[in-house]
C-alpha cells in the first residue's frame, strides 16, 4: 500500500513539472501586454518599447506597451494583480513602485503580493549645482551646507520620488539640512534650476547632460558605485567621501503565482534582449546600462529597497502631502 501510494505520488509531481514545463515552452500563446505607470514618452516607456521589440522578435508574438500612469502605480497593480497567472500580462516597476507603498501606505506589497520577473536596467544620478554655487566639489558643498543648514534650494521630481529620496539619503549621510521644492517632474524644475532659483539636484544624467556640457549646471559627483560612461570625469560620491550609493532602475514583476518555469523563461530572454549591442549602446549613451538579474536576485533586491527607504523615510520625518 505504502509502495503504491508512493509510487502515485511520484506521477503526481512528474506530471506537474511535466505541465510546468510544457506551459513554458509553448508560452507566449496570444500577444504579451507589459504595463508601464507612466506616461509615454518618458524613460520607462522608452526603455519599455526597446524591450519590447526585442521580445517579440524571440518569442514570436507581438509585445503591446500598455501606459496606465496614476496613483503612483496603483492603477497598473491593479490591473496585474487581476490578470491570469500565465506571463501574458507584466509590468515594468521602478523604485517609485517601493517608496510610495512605504510613504503613503497601500494594499500591495511588491514582493509579497507580485512575482518579480528580474531587473532590466540600472541608472544613476548626478549631482548638480548652479554655477552660482562656489562650490567645487562635493566636500566643499557639504562644508557650504553645515555652514549654511536649510538656505540651499534642491529640486525633485515630487514627494517621495527616487531623487527626493536620494537627496535625503545624502543629507543624513552628510548631516546637512537643504530646503526641499518638489516638482511635477524633473522637466519642469529644469527652467528654475538653470535660472538659479533652485541651487541644486540630484538629477537623471541624460537629463541634465545638455546643461552640464553647456556650462549651465556644475556636476560635482554620480550616485552609482562606479563612474559612469557619460561622465567619466566626474567621481562617484563614494570617491568624494559620501558613502552613498543609490541606482535607480527597472524592472519587471508578473502577476501572484505564475509559474516559476514562465518565469524563468521570460528572465531569461529579457537578459538576451538587454544584452544586444543596439540596446546597450543606446542605454550607455542616456547614462544608463543594461543590468538583468534572475528572479531571485530580483527579490532580494527589491526586499534591500524596501528596507532602505522605509529607513530614510522614517530618518527624513517625510511626510505624505
Amino acid at each position: 500500500m505504502k509502495r503504491q501510494l508512493r509510487r502515485v505520488l511520484g506521477m503526481t509531481v512528474v506530471a506537474t513539472l511535466l505541465s510546468f514545463a510544457a506551459h513554458a515552452q509553448s508560452y507566449p500563446v496570444r500577444p504579451v501586454r507589459i504595463l508601464v505607470p507612466l506616461a509615454a514618452g518618458g524613460g520607462m516607456d522608452t526603455v519599455t518599447r526597446g524591450l519590447g521589440l526585442k521580445l517579440a522578435d524571440s518569442l514570436g508574438q507581438t509585445v503591446v506597451v500598455d501606459n496606465r500612469p496614476g496613483a503612483g502605480s496603483l492603477v497598473a497593480l491593479d490591473i496585474l494583480a487581476s490578470a491570469a497567472p500565465d506571463g501574458h500580462t507584466l509590468m515594468m516597476i521602478s523604485a517609485t513602485t517601493v517608496i510610495h507603498p512605504a510613504l503613503y501606505g497601500s494594499r500591495y506589497d511588491v514582493v509579497r503580493d507580485f512575482t518579480p520577473v528580474g531587473q532590466v536596467t540600472a541608472q544613476g544620478y548626478v549631482l548638480v549645482v548652479h554655477p552660482s554655487i562656489a562650490a567645487k566639489s562635493v566636500q566643499e558643498l557639504v562644508q557650504y551646507l553645515r555652514a549654511n543648514p536649510g538656505k540651499l534650494n534642491y529640486a525633485s521630481s515630487g514627494i517621495g520620488s527616487p531623487i527626493h529620496m536620494s537627496t535625503e539619503l545624502f543629507s543624513i549621510a552628510t548631516r546637512t539640512r537643504m530646503t526641499h521644492v518638489p516638482f511635477k517632474g524633473m522637466g519642469a524644475a529644469y527652467a528654475d534650476l538653470v535660472g538659479g532659483r533652485i541651487q541644486l539636484s540630484f538629477a537623471t544624467i541624460i537629463s541634465s547632460l545638455p546643461h552640464v556640457n553647456a556650462g549651465r549646471l556644475r556636476a560635482l559627483a554620480v550616485t552609482p558605485a562606479k563612474r559612469a560612461p557619460a561622465l567619466p570625469d566626474v567621481p562617484t560620491l563614494t570617491e568624494a567621501g559620501v558613502k552613498v550609493v543609490v541606482v535607480n532602475w527597472y524592472g519587471l514583476i508578473a502577476p501572484p503565482k505564475t509559474p516559476k518555469a514562465t518565469v524563468e523563461r521570460i528572465s531569461s530572454e529579457v537578459a538576451k534582449a538587454m544584452q544586444s549591442p543596439d540596446i546597450a549602446k543606446r542605454l550607455v549613451a542616456e547614462g544608463s546600462e543594461a543590468a538583468p538579474s534572475s528572479p531571485q536576485a530580483f527579490a532580494a533586491h527589491l526586499k534591500v529597497e524596501q528596507a532602505q527607504w522605509s529607513r530614510v523615510i522614517k530618518e527624513a520625518g517625510i511626510r505624505p502631502q
